[in-house]
């Protein structure tokens, strides 16, 4: 070893004594090691400093404000900060003008932070420039953390808000739900009459199409959120494109004859089968003409019509309106998009629902396009759906077919609903079952035990006992435990049907019924 190198500093020398102030602290900011140069700065003792004081604590308030909103944040997510401008508070209560370098690291299993600081040189120019900047900051602060705390209250009772309104839209659709159902078995009743009289078919065709509609609307009053956030579930069924065609014509016929346009409809020489929502396929359309109604000058042509390409179905809707600039055909399907030289010819389209139109085409795995040859040459809006795979209509069929073959369970009914009640013991006898029926939930109880069915539909808001309650009464006695429980009720959310599994309840049914379903528990049964 050369003489020199006897004569340099140790590092807990270089550590101590360095040019700048040396600082290690804990995750939280306890100082855990500072040099004697830092020490010195402050004017405080290694003993003073080291295990019992924060860092932040020898900054001044706004320097404790821009470390907590700035350079915090920062360091935690990039590891380093540097070259950041903070005061010090000497302990004679003068402030020291700082540089700090900042690095965060981790030793073994925890993080510490390490620092360098120096006094800035230029003291006079720094604090002239420094101090109105920082008054206008710490002001800024002040009022940002009022706003901020203004916002949290506003979130807060939005929140709030929110909640209540889903709890009534849950509640009104439970309300909604329960005058449904007996018009939901009256429809199947009249169905299983099998009557040859054609006016009375197409009175229950007319009922069930518009109970469906209803029901829809009613489950929909539950996912507005799911809709503005795209996660609109679909009510996928077999149909035929034509019915959706028509019932977008008669739902759009008001508005097309108060603008004096003719609408022309070409429905499909052939029957073209889809395997899609109806309520959302008629919304679509209707959306796509009522566009097609207010963008036409009175007494406009308008027409809608669809046909097989390949493996799709091909709708279109077309006018002789005042048509789409090329430079707007790419946006005319995002929110809020409006045609500025359209305005005063249109009725509000050309916002939402071109969007909405997208939205539900896409969640049907089709697409949909706009042209126009221009201003006043009219528009063109093509859907392309994909067509009905038919071996998996065919295996439908087969199972409706079948399901009429289920009859002799011994089934309990009980609802509180005597409408409900009434028509559904009428409909699952007619098909051969065994009914006894009750209205409450002691009643429930003592029918339970003594006619021992193999099946119970049960309502949940039930007098004198809850659905719940009288499931798990029915689990905890021997001859209830192989009964199939059905929870037949009004509130079909996932934590009403959780509750629903918890008490013992086998299936969990949403009035009105679904009888497809229904008809699967029986065969199982």
């Amino acid at each position: 070893m050369s003489g020199i190198d006897r004569d340099l500093p140790t590092a807990d020398a270089l550590f101590e004594h360095a040019a700048c102030g040396l600082l290690v602290t804990a995750n939280d900011g306890l100082v855990i090691r500072a040099n004697a140069t830092f020490c010195t700065w402050v004017g405080c003792s290694a003993e003073d400093i080291v295990g019992k004081r924060m860092f932040p604590s020898f900054l001044t308030m706004g320097g404790r404000v821009f470390q907590q909103t700035h350079w915090q944040p920062l360091l935690h997510m990039q590891g380093s900060v540097a070259e950041v401008k903070v005061d010090l508070v000497h302990s004679d209560g003068r402030t020291l003008p700082m540089m700090i370098n900042v690095v965060r690291r981790q030793h073994g299993s925890v993080f510490m932070t390490e620092m360098a600081l120096v006094i800035v040189t230029d003291r006079q120019k720094y604090e002239r420039e420094l101090l109105a900047a920082r008054r206008k900051a710490e002001q800024a602060l002040i009022e940002r953390a009022y706003a901020e705390e203004k916002l949290h209250e506003t979130n807060a009772q939005l929140s709030k808000t929110d909640q209540r309104k889903d709890e009534f839209l849950a509640t009104l659709a439970h309300e909604l739900r329960n005058p449904l159902a007996p018009i939901g078995n009256v429809v199947e009743i009249l169905r299983a009459k099998d009557s040859n009289d054609s006016e009375l078919q197409w009175a229950r065709d007319v009922l069930e199409c518009q109970l469906t509609q209803i029901t829809h609307l009613v489950d929909d009053l539950l996912e507005i959120s799911r809709i503005t956030q795209g996660k609109l579930e679909l009510r996928k069924e077999h149909l035929d494109l034509s019915a959706a065609m028509l019932a977008a014509m008669e739902s759009a016929g008001p508005l097309v004859r108060r603008q004096a346009h003719e609408l022309i409809v070409n429905l499909p020489a052939a029957p073209i089968r889809l395997d899609a929502d109806p309520t959302r396929l008629t919304q679509m359309l209707l959306n796509l003409l009522n566009n097609a109604a207010k963008y036409t000058p009175v007494g406009g042509k308008i027409w809608l019509s669809a046909e097989r390409q390949g493996s799709e179905a091909v709708l279109t809707v077309r006018d002789s309106g005042i048509g789409i600039a090329a430079e707007h055909l790419d946006s005319v399907f995002d929110m809020f998009s409006q045609l500025a030289p359209a305005l005063e010819r249109s009725q509000g389209g050309l916002g939402v629902g071109l969007a909405l139109v997208r939205g539900l085409v896409t969640l049907h795995a089709g697409t949909i396009s706009a042209r126009s040859e221009g201003f006043g040459k009219g528009s063109t809006f093509e859907i392309r759906l994909p067509l009905l795979d038919v071996q998996a209509e065919a295996a439908k069929v087969a199972v409706k077919t079948s399901a009429v073959k289920t009859a002799g369970l011994r089934i309990l009914v009980v609802d509180d609903n005597e409408d409900a009640i009434a028509t559904l013991a009428m409909l699952l006898r007619m098909q051969g079952h065994t009914v006894e029926v009750a209205i409450d939930g002691a009643a429930a109880l003592q029918q339970a035990e003594a006619f021992i069915p193999q099946l119970v539909l049960l309502d949940i808001g039930l007098p004198v006992m809850n659905g719940y309650e009288v499931a798990r009464h029915i689990r905890r006695e021997a001859w209830g435990q192989n009964m199939v429980l059905v929870a037949l009720t009004g509130w079909g959310q996932a934590d009403d049907k959780l509750k629903a599994t918890e008490a013992g309840f086998d299936h969990h049914l949403t009035k009105p019924i679904d009888f497809d379903s229904l008809r699967a528990i029986l065969r199982a049964v």
